[in-house]
């Protein structure tokens, strides 16, 4: 591309420069040879006038014509050939008085039926040298004669042959300064675009790090900042696939894993109820357990379904009563707590929430869920609902055992436990707070979670609209 830039735009330039040059040239041609027109046709104008006079003044005197024509000839043909002019007298298109001329001179021959007061302006070429022509008549009573009038513009010729010359050789000497310059400032100009080649091939070829030097503040300077940019936002976008591409595969692994321990046992039950001989309470024990796992990946099942259809859907918000948001999570946990003897407080400082009432409902029935299995007997969870801020947020603590930081980072991951021991005899999934997660992103709510071991745990649940 700058090979053929480079030959296009020189090629150009040479194309304008050396028609300019040549349109100049013959401009000023054609300037010299005009003003060289007009004084050849003053000057022969001049002569005819003095040479029909002359002529006039010796027929007074009684010479003849023809005499007088010859007498005044020569001595006209002396006096102007010194400068550089040559005179020729015919009559009735004869070359009378010619002989003075050299013999290489092969004189034109003089136009016929020339009239009184016209002349005729040519360029011939005699004996290699050029010479503007002027040929008119005598002024009457002379006009039978024609006097041809012949200057010499080889050096006006040779001048402007020897300024076209030198135009020309300054012209190349400029085109070769221009070649050299062009190239200078198309290196410049493609440098960059040979950086932003080659960082490309590299970002291409994995090397997302790769970016390319920033150098002064023009327009080339900015089309490398934007390239950089653009490389951090491609280097960014990765990163963020190769961490969701990781989670996805983390989140296959896990689940595959917690698919592995339910099937096993539900294939080890049903191959005992098969073969083995058994009373009806091993059978009843086993049919226990084998529906026991099929309600577990029911519920694996029914979750992650649920949170397919959040990522697909928008939900549908209304304004909804929060002494009956608070009624219906009551009531789905009253039960479980009193079972555990964990007491539970609800608090409330506001009196309607902009939600899906169904899905705030799993939200908060989640977290109240997973704040029992951390607390022991004797637990307290409360539940305080409040406007921090302008923004109305909910609040689940509890004073159960906690967890340390590095759990806590991952506590809304696919299928992650902190006690795997514990998660599995109480029958959970490991899917609820990713449930949790995905609810409050589709209510455009910020859901955190702070913890300390021995303390409890606490989350958050920030409506930012």
């Amino acid at each position: 591309m700058k090979i053929k830039t480079f030959l296009f735009t020189l090629m150009l330039f040479l194309l304008f420069f050396y028609s300019g040059i040549i349109l100049i040239s013959a401009m000023t041609l054609i300037s010299n040879l005009e003003s060289s027109k007009d004084r050849s046709l003053r000057e022969h104008y001049f002569i005819a006038s003095s040479y029909a006079k002359d002529l006039n003044a010796l027929e007074n005197r009684g010479l003849s014509i023809d005499n007088g024509v010859e007498s005044l000839y020569r001595s006209y043909f002396n006096f102007y050939s010194k400068q550089k002019v040559i005179l020729t007298i015919s009559k009735e298109n004869k070359q009378l008085y010619a002989d003075l001329i050299e013999e290489s001179y092969e004189l034109p021959e003089i136009p016929k039926n020339i009239q009184t007061s016209e002349r005729l302006v040519s360029i011939e070429k005699l004996a290699d040298k050029e010479y503007i022509r002027v040929v008119g008549t005598l002024p009457a009573p002379y006009d039978s004669y024609t006097l041809a009038y012949y200057y010499n513009v080889s050096t006006v010729i040779s001048s402007w042959n020897k300024m076209t010359v030198t135009l020309f050789f300054i012209g190349m000497l400029i085109c070769g300064f221009l070649a050299v310059s062009l190239l200078f400032v198309l290196n410049r100009v493609f440098k960059p675009l040979q950086l932003i080649s080659s960082t490309s091939k590299s970002i291409a070829n994995g090397q997302y790090g790769k970016r390319i030097e920033v150098k002064g503040d023009d327009e080339l300077a900015e089309m490398a900042q934007s390239f950089n940019h653009m490389a951090e936002e491609i280097q960014s976008q990765m990163q963020q696939l190769a961490i969701a591409a990781e989670q996805k595969q983390q989140f296959v692994d896990n689940l595959a894993h917690e698919l592995r321990t339910p099937l096993t046992s539900i294939y080890g039950y049903a191959e005992y109820i098969q073969k083995i001989v058994r009373t009806e309470e091993d059978r009843i024990f086993a049919t226990n357990y084998i529906m026991s796992e099929c309600r577990r990946l029911q519920n694996i099942a029914n979750r992650l379904l649920e949170m397919a259809t959040l990522r697909t859907s928008v939900s549908e918000r209304k304004k909804v009563e929060m002494s009956e948001l608070i009624h219906d999570v009551e009531q789905s946990l009253s039960m479980k707590a009193k079972k555990k003897q964990i007491e539970i407080s609800y608090e409330y400082h506001f009196n309607t929430l902009f939600c899906d009432a169904d899905l705030m409902h799993i939200l908060l029935v989640n977290l109240i869920d997973n704040a029992l299995k951390a607390c022991s007997s004797g637990g307290l969870i409360t539940l305080n609902a409040y406007i921090e801020n302008e923004h109305k947020v909910i609040v689940v603590q509890d004073n159960g055992k906690g967890m340390s930081k590095e759990h806590l980072n991952h506590i809304t991951e696919a299928f992650y436990r902190v006690d795997s021991s514990r998660s599995r005899s109480a029958g959970g999934a490991g899917l609820g707070l990713t449930l949790c997660k995905q609810i409050a992103v589709n209510h455009e709510a910020e859901l955190s979670f702070s913890s300390e071991i021995g303390k409890g745990t606490t989350a958050k649940l920030i409506f930012t609209s």
